[in-house]
């Protein structure tokens, strides 16, 4: 695991020296700092540069890494989890090998099947591939987003890294903010590839690569989508026992490494599946962190430690406190962008406390989007069987739902009250209700007026309705995939990797594999939904060997308790951030609709947790990166 940079001139006037490279690999230092290295074209067309977090090939794992006659280079972040049996075939077609590396295999990949290479790659990766001799530059993304890759197109040059403060740290780096992927923010809170919170900066989407080549920069191409695999043939019973052949095969994978690893254990279904597959793979010292919280609401460590127990693992805690406002400014710093999932505040702390015992740690994410566990997919399922009613009666419901009193906080965010307000929408519309942050109405309501005149408005949701309604299958599969491809790699894996690579440490997904992706979506949706609700099939074969009270306990969100915080030990700070003359949110909502906001939180009348720490964590990070105006 790394951090990559590099420059491409786009005119021969417009030569690359080492001096930027080196300003942005020490910005990367986080990602890498065990080792650091350079590569400038003998003709200055092109810049690597790359630091490193020592994995594998602990020798001779080196970047930029090149070919026998030195007309390949390649600057990589991620692992390759099947280099090895890459490397047999390479070897087969005629390609040596000098080290016992994965970055090596991509060169040779390269030479062999040019940009078609991707497609062979198995992992998490960002790669940049310079060609000497064509004069290009191949920049390359993993299927689902794990590894981010940046990249700004200014001065006759385009500038790329795995983080964009890399790029930032050039002072001749525009900052200006692009309104629109700021009122993406607003939605989502993220702002998805390709766009950034940057007006001159994109992001590589996942499972795309894009090309450099005579001064031209091209668009990013798709080499792989999220599957619409066929309908998988044999009897539930041998999907049960194909889906724990593939989990345990998934997590072996992710065990190749030459230093020393654990995972991350919530306590959830997830996580404990991933502990219990290492034990019985022989991880010996099997080392396992936890976050807990003093609010019981949001504390899983009880069920964290239960498997713990079981598996016998070196088990480790960590409380968070309220005081986590001391880390807010850090992860402004280490989220280039602003990031809303409050979650980040306890991926952090887990990961800090993991990575003074260990360098890598599997996690549990993305079982709950690749095998249907969410609330929500249930919610999709069962909202689908109120569309045979007319619309014009499902927006009568949906009104008078609105207009049930809701004196206490958590009415109007009860599960049953969502499901009812939203049936008067269009599905896509109607899922985007259950994950936004704002709501458009709300937006709208809110928005000064000359910040509105900026924004298309319908872009982001046509966008979002475009994902839904291409999805194939029913509702809750239209939900997994729009997750898939939204929700998963620019919320999910963007905290992890950002949280864990600012204290060194490589997070590894074993439930992300593409091949047992690919599986889980091609079985019947009532066999991962079922009766009691998601991820039936997953649980159904775990009963074997985890503990009935984690396989049936009620779901906890990975979250943090920031309503009650913003009433009690963050108040002061919301409203001096919020409220003042200078911020952002000044000059993109109007005065009293942010008051309005704040009084409705604060007296506890209605629970706008989540909108108010959007707005917060952007008022965070524009003083910390102090960006231009639009």
């Amino acid at each position: 695991m790394c951090g990559i940079a590099g420059i491409v001139a786009l005119r021969p006037d417009a030569r690359v020296d080492q001096g930027p490279l080196r300003k942005m690999a020490e910005r990367l230092v986080h990602r890498g700092p065990d080792d650091e290295g350079y590569y400038v074209d003998p003709r200055g067309r092109c810049g690597l540069a790359f630091r490193r977090l020592s994995i594998i090939d602990l020798e001779t794992g080196q970047q930029p890494i090149t070919n026998a006659d030195q007309t390949i280079h390649v600057a990589f972040n991620g692992e390759i989890y099947n280099f090895g049996a890459l490397r047999e075939e390479l070897q087969e077609m005629g390609y040596k090998f000098r080290t016992r590396g994965d970055a090596e295999v991509i060169v040779h990949a390269y030479a062999a099947w040019g940009e078609r290479c991707f497609e062979y790659l198995h992992g998490m990766f960002a790669i940049a591939i310079w060609d000497q001799v064509r004069g290009w530059l191949l920049l390359g993304r993993d299927r689902f987003g794990k590894k981010p890759l940046v990249y700004a197109t200014l001065n006759n040059r385009v500038y790329f890294a795995s983080e964009m403060k890399a790029i930032l740290a050039l002072p001749e780096v525009s900052r200006e903010i692009d309104p629109q992927s700021l009122h993406k923010y607003l939605l989502f809170q993220y702002v998805p590839a390709p766009h950034s919170i940057y007006r001159h900066f994109r992001k590589v989407p996942p499972g795309h690569y894009v090309t450099i080549e005579d001064a031209s920069l091209g668009q990013p191409q798709r080499y792989w989508s999220v599957p619409q695999p066929p309908p998988y043939r044999g009897t539930y019973e041998d999907a049960r026992r194909e889906l724990g052949v593939r989990v345990r095969q998934a997590v072996l994978k992710r065990l190749v490494a030459d230093v020393p690893l654990g995972a991350f254990l919530s306590g959830g279904v997830d996580s404990s599946i991933v502990v219990a597959m290492m034990r019985q793979l022989g991880v010996s010292p099997l080392r396992t962190f936890s976050i807990g919280f003093p609010d019981e609401r949001y504390d899983e460590t009880r069920y964290a430690r239960q498997v713990a127990e079981l598996f016998e693992t070196e088990h480790h805690e960590f409380i968070v406190t309220p005081q986590a406002r001391e880390i807010l400014d850090t992860l402004a710093w280490y989220y280039d962008e602003p990031f809303a999932d409050s979650s980040a505040i306890p991926t952090y702390y887990v990961a800090r406390k993991t990575r003074e015992h260990v360098t890598v740690a599997l996690t549990g994410d993305a079982g709950d989007e690749v095998f249907a566990g969410y609330d929500r997919y249930v919610a999709a399922k069962l909202a689908a069987r109120a569309d045979f009613v007319p619309r014009p009666v499902r927006q009568m419901m949906a009104q008078a739902a609105r207009l049930i009193p809701h004196g206490e906080a958590k009415s109007r965010g009860s599960r049953a009250y969502r499901l009812i307000a939203a049936l008067g929408q269009s599905p896509s519309r109607r899922y985007l209700s259950w994950v936004n942050i704002f709501t458009p109405a709300q937006l709208v309501a809110g928005l000064r007026p000359e910040f509105a005149e900026l924004v298309d408005l319908d872009e982001a949701l046509v966008w979002f309705d475009g994902l839904y309604e291409n999805a194939p299958g029913a509702a809750a599969n239209r939900a997994v995939h729009t997750d898939l491809q939204s929700y998963l790699p620019y919320d999910l894996l963007t905290k992890v990797d950002i949280a864990s690579m600012a204290c060194s440490l490589e997070c590894r997904s074993p439930l992300l594999d593409h091949d047992l992706v690919e599986f889980a979506l091609s079985l019947p949706l009532h066999w991962r939904v079922g009766r009691n609700g998601g991820k039936h099939i997953l649980k159904d074969w775990a009963a074997s060997f985890l503990p009935v009270e984690v396989l049936h306990r009620r779901k906890m969100g990975f979250g943090v308790p920031v309503g009650e915080w913003f009433r009690h030990e963050l108040r002061e700070l919301l409203e001096e951030r919020l409220l003042a003359p200078e911020s952002l949110c000044q000059h993109i909502f109007r005065s009293q609709w942010l008051r309005t906001l704040l009084d409705q939180h604060l007296s506890g009348h209605v629970n706008h947790a989540h909108p108010l720490w959007a707005l917060f964590m952007l008022e965070l990070w524009h003083t910390r990166w102090r960006p231009t105006g639009w």
